[in-house]
């Protein structure tokens, strides 16, 4: 069984030795995170700018100047190739586990009987080249990839690997991130109690079913570009007895009418898309969103800032070597100005810290310090 996150009847069935693997490689990453990592800011400081200075008298400014000396330094080297293969050690060591159940688990999947479902689209519907040309976070297929009738592998190996991934820090449901949002959202606008939530970039629904445990008289919807993770999403939902209403859409398009929800969220969305998708996402949120309506979004965006050229450096470690490319260009956007420029009113977008709702608070030291930015608990918010 896997230990690693609350059970439920969607989740593989691990054995013995996968579940000893996994653990393996989740023992490993906290090895990496804790005790190698930290000494990449050591080798800097105590020889590579050093050199740096010596050479040019100056020390240098900015992570791309701190890149061209860091990436030849054999400690850096070291901990970064460990590190990306910590990442294919896990998604290896997942995918056993959903390659020896699968047939079961989407005959599991299909016999669920439960109010979520999954509306998907027909074949006409493209998914965005920003998911086709690379595997986000070296995922084999990405979220999108049918490679079976029915597939659920991608929802499958998701939802195993997360906590393993950002090493038990999503909490024991996954669901995380999901629940940071929630909890602004009630701490904030406790006098309003929305009838329509979207969660946009919902993959298998673990940040949309937050908003379902809060207001469960509330019509919750979810939308992905990646079928198999809105089959399994739905399944997972009727399997731990949440309703949702997933569909397969892409957020810079899509099919509800004008101003529709009450709230529109995302989790870690945009990082993963494009310029142009941010605005169309912005502009299309705007239509379908209530006048008074709340929008709010957690990811990497330029108000993460950094003290140090190498902090920068060591935060841009996803992008190149975990298939994150446009996390460091969605940084440099100043987001407010382009939400102002979707047509929210400038006076009523901002930035808003709340607290990160795991049993355990990570920090951007020792276990996330590599991490993009990932645990910042800030979110923008945006009123129509």
């Amino acid at each position: 069984m896997n230990h690693r996150q609350t059970p439920h009847s969607m989740l593989p069935d691990v054995d013995h030795d996968e579940n000893a693997r996994q653990d393996f490689v989740m023992n490993f990453r906290q090895h990496l995170a804790h005790n190698v990592n930290p000494g990449t800011t050591l080798a800097y400081e105590q020889r590579v700018e050093p050199a740096f200075e010596k050479e040019h008298g100056r020390k240098p400014e900015g992570h791309d100047e701190v890149r061209k000396v860091m990436t030849k330094d054999p400690y850096y080297q070291i901990w970064s190739a460990m590190q990306r293969n910590s990442q294919m050690m896990m998604w290896d060591s997942v995918i056993d586990s959903v390659e020896r159940t699968l047939p079961d688990m989407i005959d599991q999947a299909r016999g669920l009987n439960g109010p979520s479902s999954a509306r998907l689209a027909d074949e006409s519907f493209e998914v965005p080249r920003y998911h086709t040309s690379y595997d986000i976070h070296l995922q084999p297929g990405g979220y999108h990839t049918d490679s079976a009738t029915e597939d659920i592998a991608a929802g499958m190996i998701y939802d195993t690997a997360v906590p393993i991934y950002a090493l038990g820090m999503m909490g024991q449901e996954n669901d995380a991130t999901g629940e940071t949002i929630v909890n602004f959202y009630k701490t904030n606008y406790a006098h309003h109690t929305p009838k329509r939530v979207l969660d946009l970039g919902c993959a298998i629904g673990n940040s949309t079913v937050p908003w379902a445990k809060a207001y469960p008289d509330a019509e919750v919807y979810g939308i992905d570009v990646g079928a198999p993770c809105l089959r399994y999403g739905a399944a997972r939902a009727n399997a731990i007895g949440h309703t949702l209403h997933l569909s397969q859409q892409n957020a810079e398009q899509t099919d509800f009418p004008d101003n529709h929800f009450d709230v529109i969220g995302s989790a870690l969305l945009f990082h993963e898309t494009s310029r142009s998708a941010v605005t169309n996402i912005m502009t299309e949120a705007y239509r379908i969103l209530k006048p008074g309506g709340v929008m709010v979004h957690m990811d990497a965006f330029g108000h993460v800032e950094t003290t140090t050229p190498i902090q920068e450096f060591l935060s841009t470690w996803e992008v190149f070597n975990n298939n994150e490319y446009f996390l460091k260009q969605l940084r440099c956007i100043n987001i407010i100005d382009e939400v102002e420029s979707c047509g929210f009113d400038r006076d009523k977008i901002a930035f808003k810290q709340t607290p990160y709702m795991t049993g355990t608070r990570a920090t951007n030291e020792g276990v996330a310090g590599y991490m993009m930015g990932f645990w910042d608990v800030n979110v923008l918010v945006a009123e129509k």
